[in-house]
Order: structure tokens, then sequence, then C-alpha cells
């Protein structure tokens, strides 16, 4: 997927070091398995076969792939569109992974791919388990929601192994079960956008069978002539969002909060606690300006540091 995979838990009197290691073991390759149905880096995966049909045919998929797809066209119509799987449209134009290219696309080049990005072109038949791309050449990415969806099957697998205080994290992904052994709850850093420590915090948040959730503009990107160019990319315009600097989303669940934080970034403090409140999830924001923006549910467990720090 991508990214790091973390997976903290603590020793007990029936889960010794051998039976961590066996259920984290058995929750990674549940990971590498849901990637290996939603990857578009792999040619037999059930998400690049959707692609390769695209405009000729419904592809036949599994419930996996098929729930994280619905779930990605219900966040799009709940977000103004602003959450678009198909933004993957855009792929090769802006080269933000391993192939990071610090080159702006043509003007021409952005505006013809952005005609290819469109949810509403998905085509899905719920009972037949098919998926359609609707025009030919149009593309769909999960790579905004499926570590969401893995986090939350690495929890099932973790609990179902009978571990009751542990964390999973994937990239900026997080889901906390329970307590530590002492009592004491976990407490998640929220990361300073512009500082170049990676584990540099200006807030801290007390998280309990909760999901953690973050998008930045700090991951991918670069930037040139006073400008930051980024991965979050808004399908309105076919350029990076530019109305956020960090999202952080406090939700029921992995899937929830990774569906969530892309689309409150893009949509910006305002509109994004709108959306935020809707789904009964909490946010924080750090928006374009270095203001923080802190959700109502979030007000009285947020522990603020100190301002973020500002800077392109």
């Amino acid at each position: 997927m991508g990214t790091h995979l973390l997976l903290t838990s603590f020793t007990d009197e029936t889960h010794d070091a051998a039976a961590l290691k066996a259920a984290f073991d058995a929750a990674i390759t549940e990971i590498r398995r849901l990637e290996s149905l939603m990857t578009t880096w792999r040619e037999d995966s059930e998400v690049s076969r959707i692609n390769a049909a695209a405009g000729k045919r419904a592809v036949a998929v599994g419930p996996e792939t098929l729930a994280v797809i619905e779930k990605s066209v219900w966040m799009s119509e709940r977000s103004e569109g602003v959450f678009d799987i198909t933004f993957e449209a855009m792929h090769g134009l802006w080269k933000f992974d391993q192939d990071l290219e610090e080159k702006i696309p043509p003007r021409a080049a952005v505006e013809a791919a952005r005609k290819l990005i469109d949810f509403r072109k998905i085509k899905i038949d719920h009972d037949a388990r098919t998926v359609m791309l609707e025009k030919p050449g149009m593309r769909m990415s999960l790579g905004g929601i499926a570590k969401g969806y893995a986090v939350d099957a690495a929890v099932k697998v973790l609990r179902a192994a009978g571990l009751t205080s542990f964390f999973v994290q994937a990239g900026g992904d997080l889901y906390v079960q329970g307590r530590k052994p002492d009592g004491s709850p976990y407490r998640v850093g929220v990361r300073d956008p512009r500082s170049p420590n990676e584990t540099d915090f200006f807030a801290t948040l007390e998280v309990e069978d909760h999901a953690f959730s973050t998008a930045g503009d700090y991951e991918r990107g670069f930037v040139k002539d006073g400008r930051r160019y980024h991965h979050i990319i808004d399908p309105r315009t076919g350029y990076p969002a530019t109305a956020s600097r960090s999202v952080t989303i406090w939700a029921k669940d992995a899937f929830t909060a990774d569906a969530i934080d892309d689309a409150v970034f893009i949509l910006g403090p305002e509109k994004g606690l709108g959306l935020v409140d809707q789904l009964e999830a909490g946010a924080v924001i750090v928006d374009a300006h270095n203001k923080v923006w802190v959700s109502d549910r979030l007000k009285d467990k947020l522990h603020v540091l100190r301002p973020p720090t500002d800077g392109t």
C-alpha cells in the first residue's frame, strides 16, 4: 500500500511475545491479501481489471473491493464530489510517489484528464457484485480509502486473537483499541505540518476504541516558485488542493476516518467541519493560513501544546 505498518501491543498473562508476533503476522497477512485485491501496482488486482475494462464491460469483484468502492461513492455524494476515486485519471501527470518529479504538467493535459474524473460514472451492481467505469480512459484508485479498510481488517484479526489493548497504524491511518495495561489512555500526536521533524506534534489527543486518520500536504510533494504541490488533488481543478495544510479525523473506525480526511482537506475548514459533524466524527484542521480549527466533539479532548509552525 506504499506505506509503513506499525502494530503495537503489550504482553500479558495469556499473550507472551510469541503469541503477539503470531497475531501480528496474521494481521499483516490479511492486509497483504487486501492489498492484492485493491492495488493499482499489480495488473491482476481487481481494481486494475476494472480500469483495464473501462468503457467496455463490468468486472466481477469480491465483497471487500465492492465494499470499499461503495463507501467511496457514498463519500463522494456527501462531499460535493471532492472525494472521487476516479482521480486516478491524473496518474502520470502529477508524480508524487517513488517517481517524484518536481514538474507541473501542462494545463491542457490536466484539463483533458480532469474530464475523465466523475464518480457518477462508476456503475455498481451490488447483487451481481460487478463494477464498471462507463467511459474509456477512466481509472480508479482506492489509495485514499483502502488503508483505513485494511487497518480495520487487521483490528478484527487482533481482536479475534484475544488482544484488548493495541493499536494498528498504516501511514496516516490509525486505530486504537482499549487502554494501556496500567489503565492510562493511549495519547496520539497531531503532527505539525510545517515542521521538518516528522515526530514534532503541536497537539495530542487521547484515543480509545476509535480511529485517528491524518491527511497532509507534507508527505508527498514539493515546493516550486514559493508554492507547495502535493498528492491530494482537487477533482474540481485537477490541481493540488489549497484550503488546508493538514486534517486529522477522529471516528468510530479507520475506514470512515480515511474516507473523510481527504474530503475535508479539499473542502476546507468551514464546509469540512459541517461534513464531520454530519458523520458523527471529530476533526482538527490546520488551514492554508495556519489557523487551527477544532470540531465540537474534540474541543474537550484535544490538548494543544503550541501553535503549529508557519511556512510555505
